[in-house]
């Protein structure tokens, strides 16, 4: 564990790539492989469960501390971390631990769950004692299900390539579902990953590392400098629903996530279509809701995906398809390394033969401008824009233009004029600053400037609203879209015009209006306003647009009937 917590500190404070890899590194080549095993789950982005609640974190610290509640209530405030306040306040530690990272989760955190709070406690209060700051700090993230850091799959990928002197393509490929909840990392998956004589998936079932693309943001003018003609290019429509792998192998058939998260038994009707594909396909498409002769809005699989229990009704009223656009291995032969145009071929003699499955439709037209002309359709016709992909592109790993190239050319995003109510400090690097808000349109457009204000008087005197009178109502929240400096400027509007504090969340004297953008938007009973949108953040600060100019209701009715 001291290990891993002084790798962690490395990390987290350090923005050089260089710097981080080369600690991760360091860390590989004196790690134990179990240990190792398990830091490279978390690293890679595993999620530890969260093991026991805050509230007994909090009274526990609370305790050991000697504090009163409020007195902490009013560090966390200022630290803006509750594992950071923790392990600040607790008195020094009265003993020393050199167990090993795999040893504390497996025999240590892992055993936590289920166990009575008294036990709880008592164990923890143990744990805090062998440990010196940095050791407290990460242990209360790991029990508590918060444990982010600041380095990504891609540094992880390249330090351990580096350490075993390997291609990272191929550390890549084997990195594959290692973060999926349902295995417990081990030496012997640490060993396969740094391995020179292991060849071929880890088992059966593993997935291929997924081709991202780059979203093209110049003009249709543009398009024939850049790109070349549309002849060069894959045309195809962008579907709105999970990227996913079908793995079929040795008789079985795998569904992974783009997120790495195995879906297999979430999605019945596509493990039934893809059953009848010989051994050794694996699919890259995407899975959607599909009603009829085309896809339903993505709120319908939101809902699927939600639910433990996938009854008959559910199945029938969000029935799902497949829709393949790539192919990746052909009877047992990895075809990354094809072309785009072979693959497409090769992926539309084996769709076509299986039935259930959708074939992605391609678009093609003599000039770009024709193209942007049909792309106005996107919203009519239930998708997002195009998918543009190179006829000669490799299938590359991650977000790359080294193997080729693949473009999303999107159509622009819905947007409102929001007004900031709620703000909540972020994570990480971000841990002090505001930078989580909820916002809020009017119920319906005020009369002029005073009208608004009045409403904001109110807020500040605390008078909860009259039935049917003027008010903001809250319909989304966003944290990305901002710069950092941006943030800190807003942070400070923020601090400066508090009117309440509900724990980590402060209520904001509404003064602020931003321009929110997202790609869908739907009904939903479970919010106030009775809608949800899709992918929310922050396009700009109105800070041209007066509060009572801010958008309404009304306009985001307008948008769910746009959406269709």
């Amino acid at each position: 564990m001291k290990a891993f917590a002084q790798l962690f500190s490395e990390l987290d404070a350090s923005t050089a790539t260089g710097a981080k890899v080369a600690a991760l590194k360091r860390y590989f080549t004196v790690a134990a492989p179990a240990d190792a095993a398990w830091a490279v789950y978390f690293l890679a982005g595993g999620k530890p469960r969260q093991v026991v609640p805050t509230a007994v974190l909090r009274a526990l610290a609370c305790e050991r501390a000697g504090l009163a509640p409020w007195l902490f209530e009013e560090a966390y405030q200022a630290v803006g971390d509750l594992a950071e306040t923790i392990a600040h306040v607790l008195p020094p530690p009265g003993a020393s631990s050199d167990i090993g990272l795999a040893e504390w989760v497996e025999q240590r955190l892992l055993t936590l769950r289920g166990a009575d709070p008294a036990e709880q406690s008592r164990r923890i209060a143990a744990y805090w004692n062998e440990l010196d700051t940095a050791g407290r700090f990460l242990l209360t993230k790991l029990i508590g299900g918060g444990f982010r850091v600041g380095v990504s799959k891609l540094l992880v990928q390249r330090a351990l390539a580096e350490h075993a002197a390997l291609d990272p393509k191929l550390v890549a490929q084997r990195l594959m579902g290692y973060t999926d909840a349902k295995r417990i990392p081990d030496a012997a998956r640490f060993e396969q990953l740094v391995s020179h004589t292991v060849s071929g998936p880890a088992d059966a079932g593993q997935p291929y590392p997924f081709f991202l693309a780059h979203q093209l943001d110049a003009s249709v003018e543009e398009f024939e400098t850049k790109l070349g003609p549309p002849a060069d290019w894959l045309v195809e429509w962008k579907y709105d629903g999970i990227r996913a792998q079908l793995v079929k192998r040795a008789g079985t058939v795998w569904v992974w996530s783009r997120g790495e998260e195995l879906m297999t038994d979430r999605f019945p009707e596509v493990v039934a279509f893809a059953a009848a594909l010989p051994d050794g396909t694996v699919l890259d498409g995407e899975i959607v809701v599909w009603k009829g002769a085309g896809p339903a809005p993505f709120n319908l699989l939101q809902q699927r995906i939600g639910r433990k229990t996938l009854n008959k009704k559910l199945l029938a009223d969000a029935p799902v398809a497949f829709i393949a656009y790539d192919l990746l291995e052909w009877q047992g032969a990895d075809q990354r390394g094809q072309p785009q145009s072979l693959r497409r071929s090769l992926l539309e003699a084996a769709v076509q033969a299986v039935p259930g499955l959708h074939l992605s439709p391609t678009e093609q037209r003599a000039s770009w401008a024709e193209l942007a002309t049909l792309r106005e359709e996107s919203r009519a016709r239930g998708v997002e824009g195009f998918m543009l992909k190179h006829v000669d592109a490799r299938y590359g790993t991650g977000r790359t233009k080294a193997d080729g190239t693949w473009w999303k050319w999107k159509i622009a995003p819905l947007s409102v004029d929001a007004v900031l109510i709620y703000a909540q400090a972020g994570h990480g690097r971000r841990a002090s600053v505001y930078t989580d808000y909820t916002f809020a349109v009017w119920n319906r457009a005020p009369r002029d400037a005073a009208e608004a204000q009045a409403v904001v008087d109110a807020i500040e005197r605390h008078e909860p609203p009259l039935p049917d009178a003027l008010q903001l109502v809250a319909f989304a929240k966003a944290y990305s879209g901002l710069t950092d400096a941006e943030f800190r400027g807003v942070d400070k509007v923020i601090r400066a015009t508090t009117i309440e504090k509900f724990g980590p969340v402060r209520s904001v004297k509404p003064s602020m209006v931003f321009e929110l953008g997202f790609e869908g938007i739907n009904r939903s009973p479970r919010h106030k306003s009775g809608i949800a949108v899709r992918f929310p953040r922050m396009l700009r600060i109105r800070a041209d647009k007066p509060l009572h100019e801010a958008d309404t209701m009304l306009q985001l009715e307008a948008l769910l009937a746009l959406a269709g």
